[in-house]
């Protein structure tokens, strides 16, 4: 029972489409349909041209992944197994709204805010591999996805370090590691088309003028 709980209680929270309602209200802006169609902080920010509604969304996004595991521990279900099944449960419904047609964002916001609470270990792993992607790339999707599968070979790597750093402890190593496993392959299935569109980009021949 308990797990069902944890389930249903991150899902409906993270299926709150807060910037498509934050942009139909504001700017009677469809985010679904403008810039990349994606439903996060990033695209609500490039189709308004607004920080504050950028860094509002992206508030919002954390608080997802943040308010199911805060409600979980009020009711002192605080296993680790309950709380990252809720965060799970809360990033998917984020990335495949059930509201919006099975659009969303890209599950980053919401993953770090929830991994802020029980997995921090994971969450700076996570910002130094973008870094570092990043610079060597300068490509944003490049850096999601590399950032996030390498996450995964870290922590695999070093699962002492990372149970030490895992709030409350996992009853296991398999847990932590499904766990891992679960959230970000969540969030690199929503970086597959700006993938495919990034490769085919470079496809492209150079044509001169």
């Amino acid at each position: 029972m308990e797990f069902i709980i944890s389930l249903l209680l991150g899902y409906v929270i993270g299926s709150f489409p807060t910037a498509f309602l934050l942009l139909k209200k504001v700017k009677n802006i469809d985010i679904t349909t403008v810039g990349t169609g994606n439903v996060g902080a990033m695209n609500s920010f490039e189709v308004t041209n607004s920080k504050a509604i950028g860094i509002l969304v992206l508030i919002l996004d954390l608080l997802k992944g943040m308010l199911p595991i805060l409600i979980l521990n009020m009711f002192s279900l605080n296993d680790f197994s309950f709380l990252s099944v809720a965060l799970m449960a809360s990033i998917f419904s984020h990335c495949y709204n059930p509201w919006l047609k099975l659009k969303g964002g890209r599950g980053l916001a919401s993953a770090a805010g929830g991994a802020a609470l029980i997995f921090p270990f994971a969450l700076v792993v996570w910002i130094i591999l973008w870094v570092i992607f990043y610079f060597m790339k300068k490509d944003i999707t490049i850096a999601n996805v590399a950032a996030s599968a390498m996450s995964l070979m870290v922590i695999v790597t070093s699962i002492s370090t990372a149970i030490k750093y895992a709030f409350p402890k996992p009853d296991s190593e398999a847990i932590l590691v499904l766990f891992t496993l679960g959230m970000l392959l969540i969030i690199i299935s929503k970086h597959t088309e700006p993938l495919q569109d990034l490769f085919e980009s470079m496809k492209s021949p150079i044509r001169k003028n």
